[in-house]
């Protein structure tokens, strides 16, 4: 559990630090940082893989680019959920989402190295 809400709250600053970035996602506070991320996580856990599944054709035909658009839209669709996480548009969803991914992984690779959950 620790390790869940650990990577929940590095989401939370690498949200923060991509809406102080980029010109076309405002966040407005740190608790709605913490917000989108929760949402965010939940949307991928439960909407994305029926998604995947529902366009695995397209992502087989695209070579996987397809999946850069499916992150868009489940960041366009967080920001819509999330009152005070804007996202300006489809291309700004993109940037977002493909700096979203790069600097999870490498943060959470980084801080969390070598803590694995024992529950």
């Amino acid at each position: 559990m620790k390790l869940i809400v650990a990577r929940i709250l590095i989401s939370a600053v690498v949200i923060l630090f991509l809406g102080w970035l980029l010109p076309g996602v405002e966040v407005a506070s740190s608790w709605k940082a913490v917000v989108a991320a929760l949402v965010l996580s939940l949307i991928n856990a439960f909407i994305r893989p029926v998604l995947l599944l529902l366009t695995l054709p397209v992502t087989v035909v695209t070579l996987g680019l397809f999946l850069f658009v499916l992150n868009a839209l489940m960041v366009l669709l967080a920001s819509k959920w999330v009152e005070g996480f804007q996202v300006d548009g489809f291309w700004w969803a993109l940037v977002f989402s493909f700096l979203l991914s790069i600097l999870n992984s490498w943060l959470q690779g980084w801080l969390l190295a070598g803590h694995e959950e024992k529950d």
